[in-house]
């Protein structure tokens, strides 16, 4: 299934976009080559640019805190798999500790880095990293591999307790909705949320290989959804026939 995720708040929307970055972050450092090493470190500049909302911090730690309380209601109930229980709550414990032990923003310290401060304000520059721009970068790259790595481990560090943070507190989120098979007729859905409820997150699983597109508009009263398909030129047009699909509210 494809899953396609819709954010109610800007909150979640900037978790969303977090993930996103932190996702490829750590799938470029893994690599060897220069270049995605190149790509990893203007993923970490953008996560900095990202983390530089001054509430940020503030936020994820008091999601964290109450995440923490609802879990600790079910302590000693009876249909709840303890062990799983306080493994959960260990795991926010540390997220809690290791991001506010850590001070000021996540990657805050990277900014006294004037070297990489100087790529960093090259990089939105169409081939504004070339070797005759930025010749040390240039030289870090052609350097030994494992060079390359301790480097990159060493800075990304800095943003660590913040993506595992956010992954934690994605993946709780994510827990409570329950997937719900539904039909867009002639290619159009709409549903009214449950009055009283607050929602963070939509889910939205579609079959692969159908070709559909979902575009998704929503607000605290109601969701609307609209299934589309792309036609030779690129253009989307909303289909006409039936199409069933999953959908999950995350409170």
């Amino acid at each position: 299934m494809i899953i396609y995720e819709y954010p109610f708040n800007e909150r979640t929307r900037t978790y969303l976009r977090l993930e996103e970055l932190f996702q490829r972050l750590g799938e470029l450092v893994g690599r060897e080559s220069a270049l995605d090493h190149h790509f990893a470190l203007v993923t970490l500049f953008e996560i900095i640019e990202v983390a530089a909302r001054a509430d940020l911090k503030s936020d994820v730690l008091k999601d964290l805190e109450k995440h923490k309380t609802t879990l600790t209601s079910y302590r000693d109930n009876p249909a709840i798999a303890q062990a799983a229980l306080e493994g959960v709550l260990k795991r926010i414990d540390d997220c809690f500790f290791s991001l506010n032990q850590q001070t000021g923003k996540a990657g805050q310290s990277l900014t006294d880095n004037e070297w990489l401060m100087s790529v960093r304000s090259r990089v939105g520059i169409p081939g504004g990293t070339c070797e005759f721009d930025l010749p040390a970068y240039y030289a870090w790259q052609k350097g030994p591999l494992a060079q390359r790595r301790r480097d990159l481990a060493d800075w990304t560090s800095t943003v660590g307790p913040l993506a595992e943070a956010i992954f934690v507190l994605l993946k709780l989120q994510r827990d409570t909705g329950s997937p719900q098979k539904v039909m867009a007729t002639g290619g159009q859905f709409q549903q009214n949320l449950p009055q009283g409820r607050s929602f963070q997150l939509l889910r939205l699983a579609m079959a692969p290989g159908t070709g559909w597109v979902p575009e998704i508009s929503g607000n605290r009263l109601m969701v609307s959804i609209r299934v589309m398909q792309q036609d030779p030129q690129g253009k989307l047009h909303q289909i006409s026939d039936d199409a069933a699909f999953e959908l999950s509210l995350c409170a």
